[in-house]
């Protein structure tokens, strides 16, 4: 198995929206699925192209009620290419005899390719070898290659190229009874024998999309004249080519794709600079030879190399391939944030949750100036996020759950349940970890590159603005002694209010608690992190007095945790006096239980009533923090936090957890990484295959799950390495699974670049020669210092 390779071998139409979700290709400023080129969008195909960033709203009725919802535009689609002999029918697969199939999408190259073989109705026998890229440097380009071969026959070849503006989103059917047409045609045109273009907009939002395309046809490696007729309608135009084929001598269609937005920067109007730049633009080859270039520069400092794991460094390069393709350079200057599901489909309609909270650590620690551009993604909504809160009557920041392009609540009103066909009500906007989350990564940001510009001018001011809305939810209950926050959900999602209350929401999440302790320890530390010219300024423009300064301390002290049993941290208050769930009998009913809330509801139940966790919860705790950190927290607001309470903890919610969630199988496997190595490994590997193998049954197709692919990434870079960042130490303590024989990877810290190299029984960690400062590290309880151009090695056996 090569390691760089996504291989298919045969047609299989079930999964074929599958296959396209996960060879999507990108560059960070526009995506297209992995469909085949010949097909529209119909029960097996769907052939979308994504624009980062590109929404637009429309109005639906439905349940009697109009609800408004904004979704990631299905941009028009620039693959078509399909081709047939002269009389005979356009290439299906459904029609054909295949006789051979195989698609390989190359993860170090950045290139799809599809090779099939097949006998028509009329038994000519044809060869079609398809190549194709997004260009990863020049962010406005694609190509696509297509080379027939016709292997019995000679005649006509009748070729459509085209570019199609009528397409509507449909790639995902809990979503189908709502308004998906988002295109209208502008404009359409042919500039010369070869180039032709499409200009559409957006019909709320008014983001104008043009696209251009230049199709070649060569006989060998020349060029040749051939007819061509311009096929022309509103928001289509294509040319329809004839050529003449020779038996056994390749005929190869060339085309090169522009795409470019009003939004776009140095740019005079979209549809003239898209036919100015595939008119200069180089052939295929050319193209992709600076394409392959700047993967390969890409890989040098992003891969993580794994010793004989062929399918787990695959899939590992997979994920990574993918996190590359959502946010790149060409992404910097786009104000964009990561949506769940990546450029790669539609679902969560391209919105931006709480996933960076997975993301940003692998980019913190690579390529960290993306993480800057993301982070003002939510620095640009900070006034959009004030607004919020004063809506709900209190002052500070209060982040969407889900967010899309300005920065409102875009969590939809009503959701659809499969299973039942009912329409709800949706809550989980009560959902306030989302502010959690985005000051944790400005934090984590901050001490991964010591940019104290970026948390003097915009890191700081969210964090304090979400301290203080944090501080706002957070009320004294005179009873306890201690404060307490009412009302919301955490991350389990399951759980949305009490079952035997009409109101949503629940009282003293554990998480949401000690997280809001957390930020507000994080937001006097960043006061302090300050110039005393820039705290002052800062603290005079938030108007942030000494007494609401004190307040949080108060509540650093106060927070409210609510335990149960023998030393289980409740999930929420009440959690104790729910019902254990029959997990063996419903598992023998339905099998698949991941998604127990859609079950439940089918069958006029709700998992409130029951101790049963979509994901991890409380356990998000261990998975963000280490022991010592954990119990410093705990200690802080005035509990005994006794480390043998993390092993009972882990295994009392493990018992109580369905997976319904792609990351439920990271938290856990983490949080294993110590005390079970051998479970932990096996709950990676369970978290490898979530998407590769579609473990949701059925969801993927609808866009991957960029959260769960970085988390796999990140169990390896910082969970089994031990490295952290505490007092400007890069600290490492390796705890390899023996079944991993090494572990290479480069990671960037505070501008210098290291290599580090991990087995079970060794480690070792390398300065590059051209670095300009020594860092401090830190391996058990001695502190080193590594000079550029040193190495430090250790024996893990001996320090045992």
């Amino acid at each position: 198995m090569n390691p760089w390779i996504l291989a298919y071998e045969g047609f299989d139409p079930k999964k074929e929206s599958l296959r396209e979700a996960l060879c999507t290709l990108g560059n960070g400023y526009f995506a297209t699925r992995g469909a085949a080129a010949e097909s529209e969008a119909d029960e097996i195909h769907y052939p979308g192209t994504y624009f980062a960033g590109g929404y637009n709203r429309l109005k639906t009725e439905i349940a009697g009620r109009v609800v408004e919802n904004e979704d990631l535009v299905n941009m028009p689609n620039w693959l078509l290419t399909k081709f047939r002999p002269e009389g005979g029918d356009w290439l299906n697969l459904l029609s054909v005899e295949i006789l051979f199939y195989r698609q390989e999408l190359n993860l170090q190259e950045g290139l799809l390719l599809r090779t099939v073989r097949f006998r028509d109705k009329q038994n000519r026998e044809t060869t079609l070898i398809q190549r194709r890229f997004v260009h990863m440097e020049h962010m406005h380009l694609a190509a696509l290659e297509t080379t027939i071969i016709p292997e019995n026959w000679s005649g006509p070849l009748e070729i459509h190229s085209a570019l199609d503006g009528t397409v509507i989103n449909a790639g995902v059917e809990r979503y189908k009874q709502l308004n998906s047409k988002h295109l209208e045609p502008i404009e359409s045109g042919k500039v010369d024998a070869e180039i032709i273009y499409l200009l559409v907009e957006t019909n709320q939002s008014h983001l104008r999309v043009a696209e251009a395309a230049r199709t070649r046809v060569y006989s060998g490696e020349e060029p040749i004249g051939v007819e061509r007729k311009l096929v022309e309608q509103p928001g289509y135009i294509g040319q329809e080519i004839r050529v003449e084929a020779v038996q056994n001598q390749p005929v190869k269609i060339e085309k090169i794709v522009s795409f470019y937005t009003s939004r776009d920067c140095a740019v005079c109007e979209p549809a003239l600079d898209a036919v100015e730049a595939v008119g200069r633009a180089k052939n295929f080859d050319g193209l992709l030879q600076s394409h392959a270039r700047q993967w390969d520069h890409l890989w040098d400092r992003c891969d993580i190399r794994l010793s004989d794991s062929e399918r787990p460094q695959m899939i590992l390069r997979l994920h990574i391939f993918h996190l590359l393709q959502t946010v790149s350079r060409n992404s910097i200057d786009l104000d964009i944030g990561v949506p769940a599901r990546g450029w790669h489909g539609e679902a969560y309609r391209g919105h931006v949750f709480w996933d960076e909270l997975f993301i940003f650590p692998y980019l913190n620690l690579r390529i960290p100036v993306l993480t800057r551009s993301l982070l003002l993604y939510r620095y640009r909504r900070l006034n959009r996020s004030r607004l919020a809160a004063q809506e709900e009557g209190l002052r500070g920041a209060l982040y969407p759950w889900q967010s899309g392009s300005n920065g409102r609540e875009e969590t939809q009103q009503l959701h659809l349940n499969p299973k039942s066909g009912r329409w709800l009500p949706d809550h989980t906007h009560l959902q306030r970890h989302v502010n959690i989350a985005i000051a944790y990564n400005v934090w984590q940001y901050y001490k991964a590159t010591g940019d104290l510009e970026f948390l003097s001018t915009y890191g700081a001011e969210m964090i304090l603005e979400i301290a203080r809305f944090l501080a706002g939810i957070s009320t004294f209950n005179r009873e306890h002694g201690r404060y307490e926050i009412l009302g919301v959900m955490g991350p389990d999602e399951y759980h949305e209010g009490y079952p035997e209350s009409e109101k949503p929401g629940l009282n003293n999440n554990a998480y949401t608690n000690v997280m809001t302790v957390y930020v507000l320890r994080t937001a006097l530390k960043a006061l302090e992190a300050l110039p005393p010219k820039r705290r002052n300024d800062l603290q005079e423009a938030l108007g942030l007095e000494p007494a609401e300064l004190d307040r949080w301390q108060d509540i650093i002290r106060k927070m409210r945790v609510v335990f149960h049993g023998d030393q289980i941290i409740s999930q929420f208050e009440g959690y104790d006096r729910l019902l254990e769930f029959d997990w063996e009998g419903y598992r023998k009913k339905y099998g698949n239980i991941q998604r127990l809330d859609r079950i439940l509801e089918a069958e006029g139940d709700t998992p409130n009533r029951y101790k049963a966790s979509k994901q991890a919860d409380v356990l998000m705790l261990l998975y963000l923090f280490s022991a010592e950190e954990i119990q410093d927290l705990f200690h802080q607001m005035g509990y005994d936090f006794d480390p043998r309470m993390i092993p009972k903890n882990i295994e009392y919610y493990l018992q109580r957890s369905s997976h319904g969630s792609t990351l439920s199988n990271i938290v856990h496997s983490w949080v294993l990484a110590r005390s079970d190595r051998p479970r932990s490994l096996e709950l990676f590997h369970k978290a490898l295959e979530s998407d590769v193998s579609d473990v949701q049954g059925g969801t993927t197709h609808e866009g991957i799950h960029l959260g769960a692919m970085a988390g796999t990434v990140d169990i390896l870079q910082r969970c089994y390495t031990g490295l952290e960042v505490h007092d400007d130490i890069l600290f490492l303590n390796p705890s390899i699974p023996q079944v991993l024989p090494k572990l290479s990877m480069r990671i960037k810290y505070r501008g210098n670049w290291f290599d580090a190299t991990a087995t079970p029984e060794s480690l070792v960690i390398a300065s590059d020669e051209g670095e300009l400062r020594a860092t401090k590290v830190g391996f058990k309880d001695k502190v080193y210092e590594l000079n550029p151009g040193e190495k430090l090695a250790f024996d893990l056996d001996r320090e045992k």
